[in-house]
């Protein structure tokens, strides 16, 4: 159930709200409007009135909801008017106007205009013109003449619809900490219906304004990105000349005046305000490049592998960064997809974004490489190859949601423990389209029989816990394949089996076989080791002593070693 308050001003605000509450609606949804409730019981009903017009009716009362406001002259406040939208799930079973009445009494009540019992409290009336929805309208002055107390009447009415639903058995929603983005108004859902979209222009642009956040790499960029994507772009400047916001729109997307409709960043999400926005390109403006380029899908991957350690041991503000990276990295990811991939990726983007905010501020310092190497992807289409790259990563993205899942429940956070689990539901969906097909490919290729029995001799040496269920899945054939193609290419299979458990542990793996294919592949494209690194791995082999899972450490094992097993 999801209460809205919405608050209004002007002389006519009430009359305003009882001609549309009354009225066909936008898209002629509103049917059988009438009063379910009222704060006297006998307030008059523009719904059942057969014996006057309903334009008389609704102008009585309007003036009756308004007479305390009247009776202030010009002493009354501003903002007159309190209107309350309360929806329920569409899942949950039709209620009668008998439970309405009563959920409107407790809304109120809960928000401080018409405490229980308070016979001087603010007049109210809750109208039903739909099965799903009630409206509550109220003036904001006490029939005494004073005001309501109304303090955090937000939160006040969102904790009273939780027990609301527990009492009526109706779907129970998560409780906010206030930082999810603005949904969307009914009108606007109305809008997108006539105009034959499945989304709404809010968020539309939230999503494009997000992509190009996540690919800009300063406010220049960022700008030229949303024109570019076909976004109106308004910049709000100060007296001194300087952009102090910015405000977007759809082209073609217009009120009933014919001017466009403008958003400003804010108010799509709080996180895309422009001052917030340049904090986090400031932040994670990428550093030079002095070494030769990695790819940069194995960094990204790299990159993404650690986030469940940040998740885990270092500090909320950095763990919350790492949530805001990774958000960055899912809004890019459909981009670079395959179209059987995209809709499930943009999807799980839009659903992970509530779980990229909290009341905690971001550490971003720790976020360059994961940002900086997925922009590079998206600006190398060569960089897309044959999926391989992609799968590596989303096998990584899922332990990390997997992980921010979790992070999120010890912290409490409820809408973003429940945006992350259904996230996962579609990243699983869009990692099955992109990996499976890879898999088959490498497949295909396996060595043989001799071959794979060498290498599940080393499995089997060098993580006996998961030698069993590697060796049976499915993508064992991969796992040779890639293993043959880094002997092929110079690599040891045995080092590189160690190399690879040793960037982490295969025990949250939702797949070994996969886990291990996919790291092996990323060290396997790695330069191969110059004759004498060849020769110390060969020696340290066949040393008597020492299990073969802890042989022949090789420089970039060494660079590792206080990072192993991270989790």
């Amino acid at each position: 159930m999801i209460p809205k308050i919405i608050l209004g001003r002007g002389a006519r605000a009430t009359r305003r709200l009882i001609g549309y509450l009354y009225g066909p609606g936008g898209a002629n949804e509103h049917t059988d409007p009438h009063l379910v409730a009222s704060w006297n019981g006998f307030a008059p009903d523009p719904g059942r009135s057969p014996h006057r017009t309903p334009k008389q009716v609704e102008d009585q009362l309007a003036s009756q909801l308004d007479q305390p406001v009247k009776m202030l002259g010009d002493k009354a406040p501003t903002t007159t008017v309190w209107h309350c939208p309360v929806r329920a799930a569409p899942e949950d079973p039709i209620l009668t106007d008998a439970q309405w009445a009563d959920i409107a009494h407790r809304i109120v009540a809960a928000a401080g205009i018409a405490p229980e019992g308070d016979e001087e409290a603010c007049r109210w009336v809750a109208v039903r013109h739909a099965d799903d929805h009630i409206h509550i309208a109220a003036t904001l002055v006490r029939q005494d003449g004073r005001r309501p107390r109304r303090d955090h009447d937000i939160r006040a009415v969102q904790r009273e619809a939780r027990k609301i639903e527990a009492d009526l058995g109706l779907r129970r929603l998560n409780a906010g900490d206030g930082t999810a983005a603005k949904r969307p108004t009914s009108k606007e859902h109305f809008k997108a219906k006539r105009q034959g979209q499945d989304t709404t222009t809010r968020e539309i642009l939230r999503q494009r304004v997000r992509r190009a956040v996540a690919a800009a790499s300063n406010e220049a960029e960022f700008f030229g990105l949303l024109e570019a994507t076909g976004v109106n772009v308004r910049p709000k400047t100060g007296p001194s000349g300087d952009v102090l916001g910015y405000s977007v729109a759809l082209p073609g997307d217009l009120n009933k005046d014919g001017e466009p409709v403008w958003f400003s960043g804010s108010t799509l999400a709080g996180d895309l305000s422009l001052p917030k926005i340049r904090h986090r390109l400031t932040t994670t403006s990428p550093e030079p490049v002095t070494a030769r380029p990695a790819d940069p899908w194995h960094q990204a991957t790299a990159a993404t592998e650690r986030i469940p350690h940040h998740l885990t041991h270092s500090s909320d503000h950095i763990a919350q960064g790492q949530l805001v990276a990774l958000g960055g990295a899912l809004d890019l990811l459909p981009l670079t997809a395959p179209a059987a991939a995209r809709t499930e990726l943009e999807r799980a983007a839009a659903l992970f974004e509530r779980a990229t905010r909290s009341r905690i501020t971001a550490d971003l310092e720790s976020t360059r490489v994961l940002r900086r190497s997925v922009q590079t992807i998206l600006r190398t289409p060569a960089a897309t190859g044959d999926g391989a790259g992609l799968a590596m990563l989303l096998d990584a993205v899922l332990i990390a949601v997997a992980f921010a899942r979790h992070w999120h429940r010890t912290h409490q956070h409820a809408q973003q423990e429940a945006a992350a689990e259904q996230a996962l539901v579609h990243l699983q969906t869009a990692y099955a389209h992109v990996a499976v097909p890879v898999l088959d490919d490498l497949a295909h290729r396996t060595p043989g029989i001799q071959t794979k029995h060498r290498y599940a001799r080393h499995v089997q040496q060098a993580v006996p816990e998961h030698a069993d269920r590697i060796l049976q899945d499915r993508a064992w054939d991969a796992l040779a394949t890639v293993l043959a193609d880094a002997e092929a290419a110079g690599h040891n299979p045995a080092n590189l089996l160690d190399q690879a458990l040793g960037q982490r542990t295969l025990d949250d793996a939702r797949n070994p076989a996969r886990a291990l294919t996919w790291r092996i592949h990323r060290l396997g494209q790695r330069h191969t080791p110059g004759p004498r690194a060849q020769a110390a791995m060969a020696r340290s082999t066949t040393l008597p002593t020492a299990p073969t899972h802890l042989t022949a450490v090789t420089p970039v094992t060494m660079q590792q070693q206080p990072h192993t097993r991270r989790r």
